[in-house]
């Protein structure tokens, strides 16, 4: 008789009966049952070019919508259509509000205006409208212009010893970096040419908060934080906030000495207000001013916030240019003849709105792969849908705003509306 080999359990050679053969495999077949139950769909799509593949899969199959299990209890509704859609987006946040559970893993790190909710999310919103004035915004174009020529220098420095790939989003990610560090806290970290470790610290915490999202048994709070990664987080969080608090202290301390006024004439004399003075000179209706602890979160929220969406952005937007070179060649002739005759080449504000095509072009990119690709509802009472069916009170919905724009019925493919966009914009100019 045929002798089965069980070292792998500890126990010597057995002889191959039926009965075990059939016990072995009802075994095996039973464990795979538990599992899949247990783990649910983790690990099927992955933050990978191939996950994102399975994922655009998936929504052709069902392109209304499925269902997302996290662990055999946490099931996601994952809406992709327009119609599904629509009835959570135009539901009142008292009815879809944000799911915090999600948003829960970057409260120890940040809770600013992206991530605050009711009461306080209003209150601050409404003080830092002035932060996003154009007469704030104008001067940091010279910013943006220096951190951009610096990569742009590294890509050459790095083509011309020989390197025929970059990795694009971790260049441009170090120049977004570089550039909120200069408007948010008026800092020179040189991040992308040296190593810095406050900008490492929010990559790190980017990349842990993303993998913590992938594995459900890491969910509990009580049980992250006895992890590697879940002290990793920690340390991180306690990095960056040192960093923002020492600079608002430092500010704190300038401010009862130099007076207002006089702080403000300093400003404009350099012709930078940075996020930081805006949210220390900002007021409530009643004369409040927001707390260190409410500095801090805004300013920690614009980091992360703002560079990740705005390195997203600009690398779509190059990937899909350099999918279509006709339409590349043509933004590069527009931005030429713009700057023909200038010195220094470089872009100003008043030229932004010189360059039509180029800004449609970024326009169809951002429609087609928005920056922020999905956004994440908890009901709290039944949505009903156009065909009848009902979202029920308490489910977590995540719906996916980059893949609702290739679905077959609603466009056509890439650069479908820029065509239409471009008739439009030459009859309003005709039609003044």
């Amino acid at each position: 008789m045929l002798q089965l080999s069980l070292s792998w359990l500890g126990l010597g050679p057995v002889a191959a009966s039926p009965w075990l053969l059939l016990l072995l495999v009802g075994g095996s077949w039973l464990l795979a049952r538990v599992l899949n139950w247990f783990w649910g769909h983790q690990g099927l799509i992955t933050s990978t070019e191939e996950g994102v593949k399975k994922f655009t899969q998936l929504v052709a199959t069902y392109p209304q919508g499925f269902k997302f299990w996290m662990g055999p209890t946490f099931p996601i509704l994952m809406l992709c259509y327009p119609d599904t859609i629509r009835p959570i987006t135009s539901a009142s946040a008292a009815v879809a509000p944000k799911d915090m559970f999600f948003y829960g893993f970057l409260k120890p790190w940040l809770v600013g205006l992206g991530m605050s909710f009711r009461d306080k999310g209003g209150r601050h919103r409404r003080m830092l409208t002035p932060a996003f004035h154009f007469n704030i915004l104008k001067p940091y174009m010279k910013i943006f212009n220096k951190s951009v020529n610096i990569m742009h220098d590294k890509w050459q420095r790095l083509a011309s010893e020989g390197n025929a790939k970059l990795d694009m989003f971790e260049h441009i990610s170090l120049m977004t970096l570089d550039s909120l560090q200069k408007c948010v806290f008026s800092f020179e970290s040189n991040c992308q040419e040296k190593p810095s470790e406050y900008i490492a610290a929010i990559l790190e915490l980017s990349a842990l908060i993303e993998k913590r999202n992938q594995h459900v048994l890491l969910y509990p709070g009580f049980v992250y934080y006895l992890t590697p990664d879940g002290q990793r987080f920690r340390r991180a969080c306690r990095l960056v906030h040192d960093f923002t608090d020492a600079v608002i202290q430092e500010r704190r301390r300038t401010l009862p000495t130099q007076g207002i006024d006089d702080y403000l004439k300093n400003k404009a004399k350099s012709k930078t207000l940075d996020f930081i003075d805006v949210l220390l000179l900002s007021k409530d209706e009643d004369g409040k001013e927001l707390s260190d602890e409410d500095i801090r979160a805004e300013a920690d929220t614009f980091m992360f916030e703002g560079h990740d969406t705005t390195a997203s952005g600009l690398s779509w937007i190059l990937h899909h240019l350099a999918q279509h070179p006709e339409y590349q060649e043509r933004c590069r002739q527009e931005v030429r003849e713009l700057l023909k005759d200038r010195e220094p080449v470089e872009i100003e504000w008043d030229d932004l709105a010189q360059l039509p095509f180029l800004t449609m072009c970024i326009k169809e990119s951002l429609r087609l792969h928005p920056p922020v690709p999905a956004i994440s509802r908890c009901c709290t009472q039944d949505i009903v849908l156009p065909d009848g069916r009902i979202i029920p009170k308490g489910a977590h919905s995540l719906m996916e705003r980059s893949l609702l724009e290739h679905q077959g019925e609603v466009t056509s493919g890439f650069y479908s509306l820029l065509g239409r966009a471009q008739k439009l914009h030459w009859a309003g100019v005709r039609h003044g």
